[in-house]
């Protein structure tokens, strides 16, 4: 399943299948002997004490059979690394995986992970899995506030403390006269920020807050939706001397915005990176039912310059009444002619399996919004990369496959979140979609 020189880390392991029988091993620095031995084709058969964010059951796991689990109890090694997968049944079930690994330069230090070693470890395990699904909100820093009434096709601003040179939250509340306006007025409010100058944020507020659209409630590590609408962002933002956020309302009707803002001091050096979040859209993307068909290759975000790809919102409006997400997700970086990460089916992507139209919530991927079980309507799906960010130097592309069940077609936005050094730029930003009226 994976045979790699290291040093490196394994920072993610999805799978999934039909049946469990079989068995899975993990071996370390060329050792004979396995360090870890799974007794099944499920990871949640690991036997380590492990909690509910580092170790996942997915949405559609069956505890006898059918389903799949993720993990994300980083697994680090100095040499080498070596999964293997024996079955010795022939009922010749299909398995499905995804190993996400670093690898490092060969000098870095790296230790081995040993039974042995984390088993003095786990009341550091629980810490981290504790805080993993209750995010800290401590409003520590200076906090500028930004209220008001915005009528169509104005804006309202504010300008952020020089001295203070990191955002640590964003905290949104958006209201409408009539509550039937709220789920288009998250899309046509638009949330921009600059810094330094520079513009490096343009997104549906509903986008960017991971929910889509209806804002739905969201709890995940970087963002969080509560169920009476407000919006939180963790996301870290720095900058050398300006910073400036704007709203715009780009629909037909007044909104009521509430916005802080909290900032708090950083020290800016050569490597430090300007957040970025990007949204694209398209409207009746052609869903293609089988490879004969010739399914595209649907780009999320294409990216030049050097920074770091760290998650994305997936907003969907599917107008078939069969499941449109077989398609795999493809990244490429740098100089690299094949995907550095090549996936298995969308939902897979999202720390799911099975084509399941239901709602769940991970801090590291969540579905906040799923309308119909056929999958008809809207679905939203979200990804943040924790552990797993992927490094580029000079060149980024984020693909979907658009595979589906039936020929058809659906609405997708996209918002893509990453770091970029000054000048790094992206297509999206480049061809800025804008936000249309929503079907109803």
């Amino acid at each position: 399943m994976m045979d790699v020189d290291g040093p490196g880390v394994i920072v993610r392991f999805w799978l999934t299948t039909f049946k469990r029988h079989g068995k899975i091993r993990i071996y370390f620095d060329n050792k004979n002997k396995p360090e870890i031995t799974v007794p099944a084709y499920d990871l949640m058969q690991i036997g380590l004490p492990l909690g509910k964010a580092l170790l996942q059951a997915h949405s559609s796991y069956e505890p006898k059979e059918k389903g799949g689990s993720t993990l994300y109890l980083p697994l680090p090694y100095a040499k080498h690394c070596k999964v293997t997968f024996e079955d010795e049944d022939k009922d010749y079930q299909p398995r499905y995986y995804q190993i996400n690994y670093r690898t490092y330069p060969a000098k870095r230090q790296v230790q081995t992970f040993s039974l042995k070693e984390f088993a003095t470890t786990t009341e550091f395990a629980d810490r981290a899995d504790y805080k993993l699904l209750h995010p800290d909100t401590i409003l520590n820093g200076k906090t500028t506030e930004l209220n008001g009434r915005i009528k169509p096709q104005m804006q309202t601003s504010i300008n952020l403390p020089q001295e203070r040179k990191c955002i640590k939250y964003i905290i949104i509340k958006l209201k409408t006269d009539d509550p039937r306006d709220y789920q288009q007025a998250l899309r046509s409010a638009i949330l921009k920020i600059e810094f330094d100058g520079e513009q490096t944020v343009w997104c549906p507020i509903g986008d960017f807050s991971g929910s889509g659209v209806g804002g739905k409630p969201l709890v995940s590590w970087y963002r969080t939706v509560t169920s009476d609408g407000e919006i939180i962002s963790r996301w870290v933002m720095p900058y050398q001397q300006t910073a400036k956020i704007t709203v715009l309302n780009l629909g037909d009707k007044d909104i009521n915005l509430s916005l802080n803002a909290v900032t708090d001091s950083w020290s800016w050096s050569p490597s430090s990176m300007y957040f970025h979040a990007d949204w694209k859209s398209q409207l009746n993307v052609p869903i293609k039912q089988t490879e004969k068909d010739k399914p595209t290759d649907w780009d999320l975000n294409t990216i030049t310059g050097k920074g770091i790809f760290m998650g994305e919102t997936l907003s969907v409006y599917n107008h078939m009444h069969k499941w449109y997400g077989e398609g795999d997700q493809k990244i490429w970086v740098d100089d690299n002619k094949f995907p550095v990460e090549f996936g298995t089916g969308t939902e897979d992507y999202y720390n799911t399996s099975w084509a399941p139209v239901v709602l769940y919530q991970t801090p590291f991927a969540n579905a906040p919004r799923a309308d119909n079980a056929d999958s008809f309507g809207y679905n939203t799906f979200t990804r943040t990369r924790n552990l797993d960010g992927v490094p580029f130097k000079k060149y980024f592309r984020f693909s979907l496959e658009t595979l589906g069940w039936q020929n058809g077609t659906a609405d997708i936005a996209a918002t893509t979140y990453w770091y970029g050094l000054k000048g790094a730029k992206s297509s999206a930003a480049a061809n800025q979609s804008q936000p249309t009226e929503l079907p109803k």
